[in-house]
């Protein structure tokens, strides 16, 4: 579903947590209190929390500020002076949004966030859930002049600038899982999903597309099959806006240390955060076929070497899932 404008302009005036009342509200949007309540109910089959107080109006459970561009341009500084920042209420896919404008114009070093995704993607077109005002959804371009096989390691390049910046916000215990998983004790926290634009032999256009989970109702978690996890339950109250500063400016000078060094100069620190280095674990093929093996680390392309019956296997990023096996 789609939250609408209007939905979100009633979302940011009961995003202090305080109590609105439905004549204020609908004063808000020149509207009636019955539409004001269509709307609401539409941001909770969203899955946002209401808590409704009879003569007293509404308030919104687990409240917290929305993204604002001010705040985050604040909050950046002086760092990644180069970058350029948008923020949207609502998008179908930032990732998909940026690759068509790249089509027309310059997206290098263009962050767009949206505090909704209606139609979000994960690796191999699964959807990324997400809530308003709960997820951190956001895609910065890039332009690469290297042909695309040298881009083939950047979700770990983009993974380790994403836990430094996190560890930066008192986020502690977060792992890698191979190629592109955040993972906290074994559930996920977030993904990156990298796309690309552009000729084989370069320059290409790489949307470095991020969501991460803030704070994940459990009707969503209890939908989504497998163990997912989010900052609320991990960390102390978490600043989106100053969070998201915080990754821009690690992804920003990881980027460009990618585009002159490769992944060497990410490689080590990514082993040490990989959260099944040196464990067995099952690869499920394209085809359906599985197999197993003991995770030896990933090489200088980004591809995941097992070891298995003294032979070394060799995988590359989209071609298999990995989900951690007992011995």
């Amino acid at each position: 579903m789609t939250l609408s404008p209007a939905a979100f302009t009633l979302l940011r005036r009961l995003s202090d947590g305080e109590l609105h009342s439905g004549d204020s509200l609908a004063a808000t949007l020149g509207t009636t209190r019955a539409r004001v309540s269509q709307l609401l109910r539409q941001a909770e089959l969203g899955g946002l929390a209401l808590e409704r107080v009879r003569g007293r109006g509404y308030r919104l459970l687990g409240a917290t500020p929305f993204l604002d561009r001010e705040a985050i341009v604040a909050a950046l500084g002086a760092r990644a002076p180069g970058l350029t920042i948008e923020v949207v209420d609502s998008i179908d896919s930032t990732n998909s949004e940026l690759l068509r404008r790249a089509r027309q114009r310059n997206v290098h070093r263009h962050l767009l966030v949206a505090e909704w995704q209606h139609s979000g993607r994960g690796r191999h077109g699964r959807v990324w859930s997400a809530v308003a005002g709960g997820s951190l959804t956001f895609t910065l371009g890039w332009r690469f002049e290297q042909p695309v096989g040298f881009l083939s390691a950047l979700p770990l390049a983009v993974g380790v600038a994403i836990v430094r910046a996190l560890e930066a916000s008192d986020v502690r215990g977060v792992g890698l899982k191979w190629p592109n998983d955040l993972v906290h004790d074994a559930a996920k926290l977030g993904g990156m999903l990298i796309e690309l634009s552009g000729d084989a032999l370069g320059p290409s256009i790489v949307a470095v597309g991020v969501g991460i989970n803030v704070r994940l109702p459990q009707s969503l978690q209890d939908g989504i099959g497998q163990a997912v996890t989010d900052l609320a339950s991990i960390a102390p109250a978490i600043d989106r806006n100053r969070l998201l500063a915080d990754i821009a400016a690690q992804l920003d000078g990881a980027l460009s240390r990618y585009a002159s060094d490769g992944f060497e100069a990410f490689r080590a620190e990514w082993l040490l955060r990989h959260a099944l280095h040196e464990r067995l674990v099952e690869v499920r093929l394209p085809g359906g076929g599985v197999t197993h093996g003991i995770v030896a680390g990933v090489d200088e392309r980004g591809a995941l070497l097992l070891d298995r019956d003294g032979r070394r296997m060799r995988f590359v990023s989209g071609e298999v899932s990995v989900r951690g096996a007992r011995r």
